[in-house]
């Protein structure tokens, strides 16, 4: 494992249906490794996960909201999935803007499963190769990306260091590249 220590991560999420597993096991992940995580939530209080979509997971409490925080001063980028969470966080004006802000500013975002949404509704895609969730390689062609059924992709082809994996099963592959893309 990497030492992320003075590494500061933004990881942005919807109140209800993170994928539970995309946001706990990259936040813990993180966090042993030095690094400081800032869970940022469409509303205050808790983030109520799912597995699968469906069944409850763990709570995890948000550090501040969307629109309060500021992408200023953070490494990187993380957009976990669950088809709830991503459906709901592409719609979200301030998470649009966050997944602007990091992209222009050439810093890295990492998205897993469903949470490239984020990266297509703030047109971030055009010119990458990504992967992510099966169902979301027409929105990513269509947004100009190249989508590949990969366990991890690390490109730059869109102007900023993009980390992407298509499911919990590529947790490892994907904190693997998280932790040297930090690392740099």
């Amino acid at each position: 494992m990497a030492d992320l220590t003075g590494k500061r991560v933004l990881a942005i999420v919807t109140s209800y249906g993170v994928e539970q597993d995309e946001l706990v096991v990259p936040v813990e992940h993180l966090r042993s490794a030095g690094a400081e995580v800032v869970v940022a939530s469409t509303e205050p209080g808790a983030v109520q996960t799912l597995v699968g979509d469906k069944d409850p997971g763990r709570e995890v409490p948000a550090d501040t909201t969307l629109d309060a925080v500021d992408a200023a001063g953070f490494d990187l980028l993380l957009v976990p999935g669950g088809t709830i969470n991503a459906d709901t966080l592409r719609l979200q004006p301030a998470a649009v803007r966050l997944v602007d802000a990091f992209a222009a500013a050439g810093r890295p975002v990492a998205a897993i499963c469903h949470g490239p949404w984020a990266l297509v509704e703030a047109g971030r895609v055009d010119g990458a190769t990504l992967t992510s969730w099966p169902s979301l390689a027409t929105d990513v062609r269509n947004a100009g990306g190249t989508w590949v059924d990969r366990p991890v992709v690390l490109d730059d082809g869109a102007g900023f260091p993009l980390v992407t994996s298509r499911k919990p099963d590529d947790l490892d592959d994907f904190l693997e590249q998280v932790d040297a893309t930090l690392a740099g």
